[in-house]
């Protein structure tokens, strides 16, 4: 039988130390996550704690950074441990994402040195989680209108409002913050156990279950001017973090259609119908083909892009063009695959309505289908159409 990376030959377009890390992140996965993942899911829980160590021992957080007890990989060597990590569970490479990506490079773009020195080493080694407050209640796709304010109080700030959906907020040692002042947006890092900050943990979700998620509440809570991230000013620092983890959920969201047409495969050719298997039927081959080339395609793309980003050359509609395309066809696969399993597909003994509740969540975190379709129009047609 021939796999989807045979059948492209992704190999071929990888390095050794490329092929390396992916596989070392991949038996990781199978060892260490995935005889639990459905566990976890089903209890909706995530041992984020206990797991950190392991993969900052693996060196994979914070892992495109430089310096400061970071990897310093590249960004395709970023980009395919999440599709390693995300093939397990998209909760697994969610937590990573938070953490690297957003948390540990708002800190490295944009902290002070003593900042650096200070949250880094330990966040890169697992030993202290971040999260990464932006989103609030009434605020998404138009974090410009956040209503969190910091105000100055003599040398220090006064900061007040809410955030939700934050992955590790509930766990985290540090939150990122923004806020409004009067000087514009500006980044915040709050410890946990800082009066008037406090956090809830969201329940009964239906999709990223195997992951914590949670609400931030900031009441009067009293920052000395050191919290403030010195180099973040305005929208575009945020957003700057945001570009960074979109690129791991291109990567990302293939490695969860992956898992789940390779399950449909194995349940295809060994499941009997009408006494022969459901593999040798012509409607069950049409599926599967047209999921594979759709899957080839995107980590076809995921890694040109990876190229371009380690080449400095990389747009944020290009990342725009990624994550659209790699969770709009991932959702897709995942749900025609379930029809494959039939009732088989609906439970935790397989993966694919798992994956598939996960992808609803990432089809819209850090930017919705819609969002990213109206920066890629923008750019096509030089006329925005955001409002």
């Amino acid at each position: 039988m021939t796999t989807v990376d045979e059948l492209f030959a992704i190999d071929s377009l990888l390095t050794d130390t490329e092929r390396q890390i992916r596989d070392t992140v991949r038996l990781f996965g199978e060892q260490r996550l995935r005889p639990y993942v459905a566990e976890w899911f089903e209890a909706g829980t995530f041992p984020a704690r206990e797991l950190a160590p392991e993969l900052g021992k693996l060196g994979l957080l914070g892992m495109h950074l430089e310096g400061y007890g970071c990897a310093g990989t590249s960004a395709t060597e970023y980009g395919l441990a999440c599709l390693e990590l995300e093939a397990v569970d998209s909760g697994v490479r969610s937590m990573v994402s938070v953490q690297g990506s957003l948390a540990m490079t708002a800190i490295h773009k944009y902290g002070s040195e003593e900042q650096k020195q200070r949250w880094l080493p330990e966040l890169a080694a697992g030993n202290a989680l971040g999260c990464f407050g932006l989103t609030e209640p009434d605020f998404g796709s138009n974090p410009g209108g956040m209503r969190t304010r910091a105000k100055r109080d003599g040398t220090d700030w006064v900061l007040d409002g809410s955030k939700m959906w934050i992955t590790n907020g509930s766990v985290a040692d540090v939150a990122v913050v923004w806020a409004r002042t009067e000087e514009g947006i500006r980044g915040f890092l709050v410890p946990a156990g800082t009066p008037g900050f406090t956090t809830r943990e969201m329940h009964h979700k239906l999709s990223l279950r195997a992951s914590i998620t949670a609400e931030l509440d900031l009441d009067g809570v009293r920052l000395p001017e050191e919290a403030l991230l010195p180099e973040a000013k305005g929208l575009a620092a945020p957003l700057g973090c945001l570009s960074e983890a979109r690129f791991g959920i291109v990567f990302g969201a293939l490695g969860a259609a992956r898992d789940c047409l390779s399950a449909a495969i194995d349940y295809a050719r060994t499941r009997q119908v009408f006494d022969k298997p459901l593999a040798a039927y012509q409607l069950t081959q049409a599926k599967i083909a047209d999921m594979a080339v759709e899957l080839g395609k995107g980590q076809l793309l995921a890694l040109h892009l990876g190229r371009l980003k380690d080449q400095g050359g990389l747009r944020p509609e290009q990342v725009s063009a990624g994550k659209l395309n790699s969770t709009r066809e991932a959702i897709a696969i995942a749900r025609e695959c379930r029809t494959i399993l039939g009732a088989n597909g609906i439970t935790l003994d397989y993966p694919v309505l798992r994956h598939a509740n996960n992808l609803e969540s990432v089809l819209t975190y850090e930017g919705t289908a819609e969002v990213h379709q109206l920066v890629l129009g923008e750019a096509l047609t030089g006329s925005k159409a955001f409002r």
